[in-house]
C-alpha cells in the first residue's frame, strides 16, 4: 500500500492568506517590544513573566500600565497591518534625565505585489502611559506633524511558499540575534530609562485621537547593526538597531 506521507507533509506548506500574514507581522511585533524591555534593562527582571513562543521561552510584562500601553499600541496596529498601512515600527529607548535618545529598534515592513501609487507617511506614535516607569510624552503639542512624503517602492517579487515551522525559525532566529545584542550594545543604567513606539503609516490611514505626531528620534552619530529578518508569502520584516556609543 501507498504511503501517504509525502502528501501530508505537502499540505503543510501552505500559502498564508494577506490578513493571516499581517496577524502574524503584528504579533511579531508585540513580541518585539516585551522582548526588547526585558533584555535592555528598561524595567527589572521581577516585572517579567515566562510565556512559550516560538519554541522559545519569551519573557513578557506583567507590569498593568505597561501592558495595557502595549495593548493599546497593538488593537491600532493589528488593523493597520491588515490594511497594508504600516511601514516600520520603531522601539526608542530614552535617557529620563536628559531626554537623550540612546537606542532605536526599526522593524521595516515591505509587503509585497502593493499597487503602485504615490503615498505619504506620517510617523505617529500613542501617548505613553503616565506612570515613572514610562512618562507621558509631550511631542503632539510641542513639536508640528512630522511627515515624510515618498514614491510607491516598486512590487518585490513574493517569497516562495514556506511551512509555518521554517517562518517561525526565522523569526525565532530574530528573538534569539536580540537576546545576544547585550554582547555589544551599552550597559543602559537600570531604571533611568523609558521607551516609546513609533509607528509609520500611510497618510491616508485613520489615526485615533490619543495618538500624537513625533519626530523620527533618530540617534545622533550613532552606530547601526543590521539584524536578520523574516518573510512570508505576503510580508517581509527587516531589522535594525542604532545606538549611541557609550562615553
Amino acid at each position: 500500500m501507498a504511503s501517504a506521507g509525502p502528501d501530508k507533509d505537502k499540505s503543510k506548506v501552505h500559502k498564508l492568506s494577506l490578513k493571516g500574514s499581517a496577524k502574524l507581522v503584528a504579533e511579531f511585533f508585540q513580541y518585539s517590544i516585551h522582548t526588547i524591555l526585558f533584555q535592555r534593562g528598561v524595567y527589572p527582571a521581577e516585572d517579567f513573566t515566562a510565556v512559550k513562543k516560538y519554541g522559545l521561552n519569551m519573557l513578557v510584562s506583567s507590569d498593568d500600565q505597561v501592558r495595557a500601553y502595549i495593548k493599546k499600541i497593538m488593537s491600532q496596529l493589528d488593523k493597520w497591518m491588515v490594511g497594508g498601512k504600516i511601514q516600520k515600527l520603531v522601539i526608542v529607548i530614552t535617557d529620563k534625565d536628559t531626554g537623550e535618545h540612546i537606542e532605536r529598534w526599526q522593524f521595516d515592513v515591505q509587503i509585497f505585489a502593493k499597487p503602485k501609487r504615490p503615498s505619504k507617511s506620517s510617523k505617529t506614535k500613542p501617548a505613553s502611559p503616565t506612570s515613572p516607569s514610562a512618562d507621558a510624552d509631550a511631542d503632539a503639542e510641542n513639536n508640528p506633524p512630522a511627515t515624510t512624503t515618498t514614491g510607491a517602492a516598486p512590487a518585490a517579487p513574493p517569497e516562495k511558499d514556506k511551512t509555518e515551522a521554517e517562518i517561525q525559525a526565522e523569526i525565532a532566529a530574530i528573538f534569539r540575534q536580540i537576546t545576544a545584542s547585550v554582547t555589544f550594545l551599552p550597559q543602559l543604567a537600570g531604571g533611568d530609562c523609558t521607551f516609546n513606539v513609533l509607528v509609520y503609516a500611510d497618510a491616508s490611514s485613520d489615526v485615533p485621537v490619543e495618538w500624537g505626531d513625533s519626530d523620527a528620534k533618530e540617534i545622533a552619530n550613532g552606530e547601526r547593526v543590521q539584524l536578520r529578518g523574516f518573510s512570508t508569502a505576503s510580508h517581509r520584516v527587516e531589522t535594525l538597531v542604532s545606538y549611541r556609543l557609550a562615553d
